[in-house]
């Protein structure tokens, strides 16, 4: 059983903190517990309700009316709303399959958005916002370490699968190469860039976690790679600024950066090259603008 603090109640539901408060004093669904200093805190069972709740709310039930519903009733309509495809409410029931380690409700849930858009619109559109709200991505610590183990496994082996699933690399493509610096160990935004790139075509050089820059220097030297792609969560804006510099100085090679950054407009100051990404679907069109160049420099050579 885990706790929740109101500001990741309102992280991971989207419902207002002033909303939750009015709430707690007009219905009865709502009652957080209190520490001894009188602070709010939310359990699993409270946050699974809120989740169906903001899923309801937002496809038109009212307040007064969700209260009056019994737990079948909530869950009947939220599985309704859910079929039909919002990625608001497909990110909630996401969240929902994670904190109750519901496997099929997650497949469930994936399987129909890709069978609707595609692998690739599902991993931009719906697992990268879902990740990055419950805080997987850049280990902001909203879920407990057992469910961010769960969800992520399942995620990896889906991310796995698909790119076992994709044809080979022209000999001529482009290459990317993609790691993440020393104590750097969240990887799976990592992972969805790699299957993006290798889907539309590039090939990847995979290091995944916590790499040297001298290991670095030396794969670029073997790969002659067209871009690296990196991402900071845990490095301050120092020491992410130099890591970028010597990289850029000592390899000449373009970088696309992604990750909770301060300030990111400031690396352009490091160098030109320098690319951060600030929506996952920039994604491609930046990788085609590179491999555009990399064309025309084949052409020209």
């Amino acid at each position: 059983m885990s706790n929740y603090t109101m500001a990741q109640i309102v992280s991971l539901t989207g419902i207002k903190s002033h909303t939750l408060r009015k709430w707690e004093s007009r219905y009865n669904f709502l009652e957080p517990q209190r520490t001894d200093t009188n602070i709010r805190y939310y359990s699993d069972e409270q946050l699974k309700k809120l989740l169906n709740i903001s899923i309801l709310t937002r496809n038109g039930f009212r307040i007064s009316k969700i209260d009056k519903m019994s737990e079948n009733e909530i869950h009947e309509e939220v599985s309704k709303i859910v079929l039909i495809g919002s990625s608001e409410d497909e990110v909630s029931a996401l969240i929902l399959s994670m904190i109750t380690l519901n496997e099929d409700e997650f497949d469930a849930t994936i399987n129909a958005e890709i069978l609707r858009t595609g692998l690739i619109s599902t991993v931009t559109g719906l697992i990268y916002p879902f990740l990055a709200q419950v805080g997987v991505l850049w280990g902001a610590n909203k879920v407990m370490p057992a469910q961010e183990h769960f969800i992520s496994n399942l995620i990896r082996q889906k991310i796995f699968s698909a790119i076992e699933l994709l044809p080979k690399p022209l000999p001529n493509a482009p290459r990317v190469l993609l790691f993440l610096p020393e104590n750097e160990n969240h990887e799976l935004g990592l992972l969805l860039a790699s299957y993006i790139a290798q889907n539309i075509g590039w090939r990847a050089y995979y290091l995944g976690q916590n790499v040297p820059n001298e290991n670095i220097k030396m794969v670029v030297d073997i790969t002659h790679p067209n871009v690296l792609v990196t991402m900071f969560t845990t490095h301050t804006k120092k020491s992410v600024e130099s890591r970028l510099k010597g990289l850029t100085e000592e390899l000449e090679v373009p970088v696309i950066v992604s990750g909770y950054i301060e300030n990111p407009e400031d690396l352009k100051l490091i160098s030109e090259d320098i690319h951060y990404l600030f929506k996952p679907d920039e994604f491609i069109p930046l990788l085609k603008a590179i491999e555009a160049k990399h064309l025309v420099d084949n052409t020209l050579n």
